[in-house]
Order: C-alpha cells, then structure tokens, then sequence
C-alpha cells in the first residue's frame, strides 16, 4: 500500500477515534473515568428500579461498543505503522480498497469475513 494511501486511512482512523473519545465523555457527562462516571450515575439513578437499571445496562452496552471500536481503531493504526494495514489476516490477500474506504477496521476480506461470520 503506497504511502498516499496509508497516510488517507491513518487520516480517517485519527478522526473516527477523536469521534469516539467524544462519545465516551459525552455519555460519561464530561467525565473521563468510568468510576466516575458510575458514581454520578447512582446518584442521579430515578426512583424507578427497573428504569435505572435499563439505564445503566444501556449506558454500559454503549461503552462496551464504542471501546471495543476504539481497540479496533487502535489496531488499524499500528497496522498502518508496521506496514501490515491492508492485508487479510486470514489469506493475506490485499482486501479491496472500497471495504476499507466503508470500514477502514477491516481485518479481512469479504470471502475471508463470510466465513468468519458463518463458524
């Protein structure tokens, strides 16, 4: 992958990550850790149990997904550092430019994904 290109993904990851950071503080209220977060939570938890508690299983599926894309962004960037961003980590074939153009995450091709999502 030629340094033009690599330099477009590394450009577009850096952005989904500053996305994503934003969405953690902002679904945190501005807080940076989870703890503190949490705790502001219990407090301001409603009187309705069952509410509060689909609040927070919600709050903490949101977290999860979005530090899960956040681990995944990561391991595309040092992908793109070490020279490896691009290749399926299955068959090692190149994986098309317009899948990474959708989902610059991609770790596989899509006949290498469809298997992956079949087993």
């Amino acid at each position: 992958m030629s340094q033009n290109i690599s330099d477009t993904y590394a450009s577009q990851l850096q952005q989904m990550r500053t996305e994503v950071l934003a969405q953690l503080r902002a679904q945190r209220g501005g807080k940076v850790g989870r703890a503190e977060s949490a705790a502001e939570a219990r407090e301001s938890a409603s009187d309705d149990r069952a509410t509060a508690e689909t609040e927070r299983d919600l709050a903490f599926a949101l977290e999860e997904r979005e530090s899960a894309e956040l681990v995944a962004i990561d391991d595309a960037l040092k992908r793109i550092a070490d020279g490896s961003y691009g290749l399926c980590i299955d068959c090692g074939v190149a994986i098309a430019a317009a899948r990474l153009h959708a989902n610059p995450t991609a770790l596989r091709c899509v006949a290498c994904q469809e298997k992956a999502e079949q087993a």
